[in-house]
């Protein structure tokens, strides 16, 4: 057994091994160390109700302070974990300090992926991660303000739907043919092409940036250049191109790492003292039957928990059917399973009443889920892809007929 575990990480997978550890009984040391000032909290809301100002910083903790000092745990916050040294068993800190541990949990999760662009760090030009970013953001928000937007993913389309809320004039930079590509079917992303462009936003396909201009004399954007010579007006950007693993740490450790660090089932990297888990892991999908990078809170809680458990010596594989969700305006978009690889796409609903769910199929088995507001749907997709469900196609294309009930 373990007598000190240190976690490197201020987000939801730090916090769920903390509380799985101790639920479970351990007794010994836990330290959390955390780059950032703030104690960790939920990232989701950073481009939607925190970022339009209607929620407290507060109360975006995951758990408020008492929570670790009644749990005994040591916090080490505003300060980064510059290198590990695993023959020592030891993390050096960013002010020189070292920690020591028997088990170390890195759970690091990710970063923006840079913008490669001339101008990409003139002022003005923002990334969307942190709390210290959501607040320099809101900074420069007023009615009316230019805003465009890099990238029509997830953070790019919540930030839009945000600031279109807050009256600024926006326009979303899609390099690729339609948003939200990697994820959802063309289906599904014209419904939110054309929902976006009733709410006032500008959404620009196959527009790559090649680079962002200031005016005269000055270091402040003031327009986006894309490939095809055209020039968008901006007084801010936000660059929304994806994340990568925050995995730094351990490949200058020498651990295995190819699109994040690499875990087994159980969350154990290549180095059996050290574990895993959340937006910086390349883990084992025994459902889907590859390897699996997740941005996912529940990917996070459940990977979290399952490092805890092994680290107790609890054997506990980590598969479950992930899920993941997205707020735009009034619509609640719940994705639920791996839809990569379809090769059929059936339509429950009238995506014209706003409430309604896509289901992809591949060789006959359902591998996930788009629900619109349609909660029901998404609850029992859950259920049946995990139970390798053939639903019966007319069945499933009647929204009259229960989800659960189309096999």
């Amino acid at each position: 057994m373990y007598e000190r575990v240190v976690i490197v990480g201020g987000g939801q997978a730090a916090v769920q091994a903390i509380d799985t550890l101790r639920r479970k009984g351990f007794a010994g040391k836990v330290v959390l160390i955390g780059e950032e000032p703030w104690l960790p909290y939920q990232r989701p809301p950073l481009s939607k109700k925190y970022l339009a100002g209607a929620l407290e910083r507060d109360r975006l903790l995951l758990r408020p302070q008492h929570f670790y000092e009644s749990h005994s745990v040591e916090t080490r916050l505003g300060r980064r974990a510059e290198e590990i040294s695993r023959r020592e068993q030891r993390l050096r800190l960013d002010d020189g300090s070292t920690v020591a541990y028997d088990a170390l949990l890195i759970a690091t999760g990710s970063r923006p992926r840079p913008l490669a662009a001339p101008g990409a760090d003139l002022e003005g030009v923002h990334s969307l991660r942190t709390i210290a970013d959501v607040e320099r953001i809101r900074a420069e928000w007023a009615p009316g303000k230019r805003l465009v937007i890099v990238g029509g993913g997830y953070i790019g389309l919540e930030v839009a739907a945000t600031a279109r809320e807050s009256r600024l004039e926006v326009t979303v930079l899609e390099m690729a043919d339609r948003v939200m590509n990697r994820v959802v079917c063309p289906q599904l992303s014209a419904f939110y092409e054309s929902q976006h462009a009733g709410h006032g936003v500008r959404i620009l396909s196959n527009a790559k940036v090649r680079a962002l201009a200031a005016a005269r004399g000055s270091r402040r954007v003031a327009a986006v250049l894309t490939e095809d010579g055209t020039e968008q007006a901006a007084d801010q950007v936000v660059v929304g191109c994806g994340v990568l693993p925050a995995d730094e740490l351990a490949v200058a450790a020498g651990l295995a790492c190819q699109n994040g660090v690499v875990v087994d089932d159980r969350c154990r990297t290549s180095d059996p003292l050290i574990f895993a888990a959340g937006d910086c892991t390349s883990h084992p999908s025994l459902h889907y039957g590859r390897r699996l990078r997740l941005e996912s809170v529940d990917n996070a809680f459940e990977q979290g928990a399952s490092a805890a458990l092994n680290l107790l010596g609890l054997d506990t594989a980590h598969d479950k059917v992930p899920w993941f969700w997205s707020d735009q305006y009034d619509l609640k978009l719940i994705i639920i399973g791996i839809g990569e690889g379809y090769d059929t796409v059936v339509t429950r609903g009238d995506p014209a009443t706003r409430a309604f769910s896509v289901c992809y199929l591949r060789d006959g088995e359902l591998i996930a889920v788009d629900s619109v507001n349609s909660p029901k749907d998404q609850m029992a997709a859950r259920k049946l892809i995990a139970a390798r469900a053939r639903p019966n196609p007319d069945r499933l294309a009647d929204p009259t007929v229960p989800l659960k009930e189309a096999v």
